[in-house]
């Protein structure tokens, strides 16, 4: 489903770049978990992948299309959610949602359950600027599951999240690979990503580390991965 081929993005020449030469693959159908410790390159490499900024060299293909080429295409099977939602914050969420149905042509028929789901049923008709900030976060993951894609990109879906409403977001993750869909989300906490995750990749100063299962990397022999994971585990 995603296929990461020696993607490289700086901000700053002559610095060191956010992402550097990465290349990893996500398998259609599995739970993805892009691990590292803030400022790893994590949000560079969603923002690539779904298309908000342009890498300085290398490609991402999502399902067969190269992001760059076919940016319009790519986007439409993507569900998004980045690390701080925005708004239109006169808007209530209802109207929100509906607006994001009416972008992906879909039937907004899913957009009760949804809200159910995620407690917001209650908030739908209020203006989205009375949300608090993990009210926003519900609103930005329930607007993208909504219009039923293929691929869930989620930055730090997990923040600002009360308990109840993060055990059901990785229910809602586990059902939609359940059903055919796939999953890519960033974390910098190690407790996360070993609960749902199939395989995850590790990133550190833009480099990718290594990728496996959790079990897998636990036993791969690198110093500087054992303590990578110890500062994520002390994170978590």
């Amino acid at each position: 489903m995603i296929k990461i081929n020696h993607l490289t993005k700086s901000y700053d020449k002559g610095k060191r770049p956010a992402v550097s030469e990465l290349s990893l693959e996500v398998k259609a159908g599995e739970i993805f978990g892009f691990l590292g410790p803030n400022g790893a390159g994590k949000s560079t490499t969603i923002n690539i992948m779904v298309g908000k900024i342009v890498q300085d060299s290398g490609s991402i293909e999502i399902d067969g299309l190269d992001t760059f080429k076919a940016s319009l295409q790519t986007k439409k099977i993507i569900g998004y959610v980045p690390d701080e939602p925005n708004f239109y914050e006169k808007m209530s969420g209802r109207e929100h949602l509906n607006f994001i149905c009416n972008i992906f042509h879909c039937d907004n028929a899913p957009l009760e359950t949804w809200a159910a789901t995620f407690e917001l049923t209650a908030a739908l008709d209020d203006e989205i600027a009375s949300y608090s900030r993990g009210m926003k976060q519900k609103l930005a993951i329930v607007a993208a599951f909504i219009h039923n894609p293929k691929l869930l990109v989620l930055d730090e879906p997990m923040v600002g999240l009360d308990p109840k409403a993060a055990f059901n977001l990785k229910e809602a993750m586990r059902h939609f690979c359940v059903n055919g869909g796939t999953v890519f989300f960033s974390t910098h906490v190690m407790e996360v990503a070993e609960k749902i995750c199939d395989r995850i990749g590790i990133i550190n100063r833009g480099r990718l580390l290594a990728s496996g299962s959790v079990k897998e990397l636990r036993n791969f022999q690198s110093e500087s991965l054992e303590q990578l994971f110890l500062e994520l585990t002390n994170e978590g």
